[in-house]
């Protein structure tokens, strides 16, 4: 019998803190540019790099956590039969955290005993372990450490089916997936659907990305021979499977630094990916066809992956990626024609094979060993029979809400409803208006009373809305005197800068300023003076942004930043003199006065800094080590009367390696 119930999910957890309230803006270029190697195909070739470029806005930066942990209890929702019990976190982007096979007495996934957010997602926070739900742009999803919808489905003969559904605000669509677990099954379903409901094109990307544990003898298995990665030219090449760079880089446990490669299934061959362990027993996913890649990734056996694996859980726990995504390579978009609806089902489940052929040397052999047991213990016609009979499901509203998500699908549809347009949404998507809540509110009385309230210009400036129509309303709102007021004009430049209307957002901030006087204005006044590299004009506005207020440290930081990069390290110091305690002392206020110390030859003020644990040290950022070798050459420089040269350089990486504790360094050093 399969069951669905909420239950409490109690684990040692860091808070996410505060949002950042300054507006993180995209570039001017929409696509992303990625090195290509001449051996990739057209078909290869053709959407890498489309439409991925960094947006995050309307959401704001999620930068706030620490590495402080106090036990915390989450809503989980469980959905369990007689052979699986999976464990869902609604709170946390309703990931997956835990997939357990009651008759082998088993975790099938990575199940992170902790919950420690780290600087890897679009919007900063994230964590790792389980399965998460990707969608939108490149990269871990915006929501994947907030809240999302959860309902009760009846599914095929009444069997309850868990839905988690969302509305996204980037690029304003719904998502849904509905989970089925039959009677007995061994496998989890899910059944994914996306909707663009506009009439325009999306350009779209989904990757379901699942975490397992990492066994020196498991390996990563594809249905295909070849695969692109990173070359050792830096490009994007094509490679034989299983050998990269003189490794056999399918087993985690043998590839010396973080590597990723997403394999070439040839078109008609069915769609899966495996961790098979070195006994022949592993975890796979299947899928019907709409969902092309499989990709997989891993930190890598040196120091800096290792660093790795402990900092986002705890030492000795370590994982691997596996993924399935709607592209070839995780590199691009799909064009998502307009009003599409766009559907597939994923299956996921354990397996045990022959563990011969699938650890021999022979690629092709392992590969279709796997297949062939897949294709026993879960035919491909069934994945696909399933798919369609499950179809009606899909459709159904909900029985009841087990988990509220935000209020911003409710406050589309009173949009459409206030401005007498059809709603494109279907009506199984249910957007409670019980979840309007305070961010909603200011957006809700721009549309009910023709004007965005009013707040003290020192207060948090609130949610942010880019999205066009409510910049026509804005617009319309200011031109008729309605609102017309320092808070109006400062979210109508954050529109119009997002929209790449540098000149414009500059006009509405200049007059933000004239009806009184903000930090916040004077910080994106600051960006823009960035993005026409005037470092002179940024400084000002960092400056006044500062001496104006109020003073939070995300403005802190980047005039911090800016000084540096200007050398001046005499206002830096008066920066931190009259910063507030709780900013001087956040972590990448620490960083810049370490680098500024150095600089100055003031040593002994940097060496404090390395035994600081840090937070948010970005995937793929350096700066702690950096600083660790420059403050050795200088003190050996010093030391013996030497100058700083390669020589000494090359020396110092040689003599004094990092601290583990501070070495995130994820490639290989070319020196």
């Amino acid at each position: 019998m399969t069951t669905l119930r909420i239950e409490p999910y109690e684990i040692p957890a860091a808070a996410i803190g505060p949002e950042n309230p300054l507006p993180c803006f995209r570039g001017a270029d929409e696509d992303s540019h990625f090195s290509l190697d001449d051996a990739l195909t057209e078909e290869d070739r053709r959407f890498i790099g489309w439409r991925t470029a960094f947006r995050v806005l309307p959401h704001r930066m999620q930068d706030g956590y620490t590495r402080e942990k106090t036990p915390r209890t989450f809503d989980s929702i469980v959905l369990e039969n007689d052979v699986l019990r999976a464990t869902f976190l609604p709170q946390l982007g309703g990931r997956l955290v835990s997939l357990f096979h009651k008759r082998e007495n088993r975790e099938l996934l990575d199940r992170n005993p902790v919950f420690q957010p780290a600087n890897l997602a679009l919007r900063n926070a994230w964590f790792s372990g389980g399965i998460e739900w990707n969608t939108t742009l490149v990269g871990h999803y915006y929501l994947t450490c907030s809240p999302v919808y959860a309902a009760r489905v009846e599914g095929l003969d009444g069997a309850p089916v868990l839905r988690l559904y969302e509305w996204d605000r980037v690029k304003c669509f719904p998502w849904q997936i509905d989970f089925h677990l039959p009677q007995e099954s061994p496998c989890l379903y899910a059944r994914v659907r996306l909707l663009n409901p506009h009439d325009h094109e999306l350009a779209m990307y989904w990757w379901t990305n699942m975490a397992v544990p990492e066994r020196p003898g498991g390996r990563v298995i594809f249905p295909a021979d070849t695969a692109i990665t990173p070359c050792e030219d830096g490009k994007f090449g094509i490679v034989r499977l299983p050998s990269v760079r003189g490794e056999d880089a399918t087993y985690a446990a043998r590839v010396p630094f973080a590597q990723e490669m997403f394999s070439r299934i040839p078109d008609g061959q069915r769609r899966w990916v495996a961790h098979i362990d070195e006994d022949g027993s592993g975890f796979f996913e299947t899928s019907t066809d709409r969902l092309r890649g499989r990709k997989f990734f891993c930190w890598g056996m040196n120091p800096g992956g290792r660093r790795w694996q402990a900092f986002l859980s705890r030492p000795g726990q370590a994982y691997l990626e596996i993924q399935a995504g709607l592209a070839r390579t995780q590199l691009e978009c799909l064009p998502m024609p307009a009003h599409a609806e766009w559907t597939w089902l994923e299956a996921f489940g354990t397996i045990r094979t022959d563990p011969g052929p699938v650890h021999g040397a022979d690629y092709p052999a392992a590969w279709k060993a796997v297949d062939t047991v897949i294709e026993q213990m879960l035919p491909r016609a069934s994945v696909n029979a399933f798919y369609e009979a499950t179809e009606s499901v899909a459709h159904r509203p909900p029985t009841a809400i087990l988990h509220h998500g935000s209020g911003w699908g409710a406050l589309e549809r009173k949009r459409l409803a206030g401005q007498g347009m059809a709603d494109p949404i279907p009506t199984e998507w249910f957007f409670p208006e019980e979840d309007l809540q305070s961010e909603q509110e200011p957006w809700m009385d721009l549309l009910e009373k023709g004007a965005l309230p009013e707040t003290p210009p020192e207060s948090d400036p609130g949610a942010y809305m880019v999205q066009p129509e409510w910049r026509t309303l804005l617009e319309k709102a200011v031109e008729a005197g309605r609102g017309n007021h320092w808070l109006a004009w400062y979210h109508l430049g954050v529109m119009r800068m997002e929209d790449g209307d540098i000149a414009g957002a500059e006009e509405a901030w200049t007059r933000s300023l004239s009806r009184a006087p903000s930090g916040w204005a004077y910080r994106n006044l600051a960006v823009v003076h960035e993005r026409r590299d005037n470092a002179h004009g940024q400084r000002e506005m960092l400056n006044r942004a500062w001496e104006t207020g109020p003073r939070v440290a995300a403005i802190a930081i980047e005039y911090a930043h800016v000084l540096l990069r200007a050398k001046d390290y005499e206002a830096l110091a008066v920066l931190m003199e009259t910063a507030p305690p709780e900013i001087r002392t956040h972590e990448r206020m620490r960083l810049v006065a370490a680098q500024a110390a150095l600089d100055c030859g003031d040593l002994d003020a940097v060496a404090p800094v390395f035994d600081y644990d840090f937070a948010t040290v970005r995937e793929g950022e350096v700066t702690l080590t950096d600083l660790w070798f420059q403050y050795h050459e200088k003190r050996i420089a010093l030391l013996e009367g030497i100058p700083v040269d390669d020589a000494l350089r090359r020396r110092i990486k040689r003599e004094c390696p990092p601290p583990w504790r501070i070495d995130f360094r994820m490639i290989r050093d070319v020196d």
